[in-house]
């Protein structure tokens, strides 16, 4: 199930911070917004969001010229399960998940991941990115023709205040450096929005359909 959609204003908080004072050590400055993203809708850099960006409810994207945004639905539950962005060499899909205040959910989930990839024939590898370590998979497939092959996975997890990101690059992304770095600016720029209520760990956060979408079907 696709969704093609048209872009739509987001209306958000605007960025909030806490300065710690104590008797005797001097006043620290207030924290910085992180350098690169995915960001904490509470830690936006000022400007970043414009009038154009994509608000799904749980995630906010930033324009993607050439890509499609597609988003994957259970067809039993009717949920959305997935945010994808796909172009003609690629894909990335994005799943942001509930986690503890202080904790590591993507080091918690990456033994998991490992495991499922490995069960199912498939072979992994650890790599050092830029969000720490990021996990190569490889798995056989049969193409649409019958034909014998290897799909390659990127599967990147970034923590955050409350939440975690995973991102999965497909395709050229996956394989070639060079075609993955347009795809990590992209993902530099998704803001999560966790919300304040609680969850437990690793729920998925949900996915919320924009107004203007319409359904394309296959």
């Amino acid at each position: 199930m696709k969704f093609r959609r048209k872009s739509t204003p987001s209306h958000r908080g605007e960025p909030s911070a806490s300065v710690d004072e104590g008797p005797v050590a001097p006043e620290r400055p207030v924290p910085a917004a992180p350098e690169i993203g995915p960001f904490d809708i509470d830690s936006v850099p000022d400007g970043l969001i414009t009038g154009d960006w994509v608000d799904l409810g749980s995630m906010m994207l930033a324009p993607a010229p050439g890509k499609e945004l597609r988003l994957q639905v259970d067809e039993k539950s009717g949920q959305i399960a997935a945010v994808m962005l796909t172009a003609e060499d690629g894909a990335m899909e994005l799943r942001a998940f509930a986690a503890p205040r202080d904790g590591d959910l993507w080091t918690e989930s990456l033994p998991m991941l490992r495991e499922d990839v490995q069960q199912r024939g498939g072979a992994t590898a650890d790599l050092e990115g830029p969000w720490g370590t990021e996990l190569i998979t490889q798995m056989k497939v049969k193409l649409p023709e019958g034909q014998p092959a290897v799909q390659q996975t990127r599967i990147i997890g970034v923590n955050g205040p409350r939440w975690m990101l995973r991102a999965t690059m497909l395709g050229r992304p996956a394989m070639e450096p060079t075609a993955g770095k347009e795809w990590e600016k992209l993902l530099e720029q998704v803001v999560v929005c966790r919300g304040d209520e609680a969850k437990p760990k690793g729920e998925a956060l949900e996915v919320k359909l924009p107004p203007n979408a319409r359904r394309v079907e296959k």
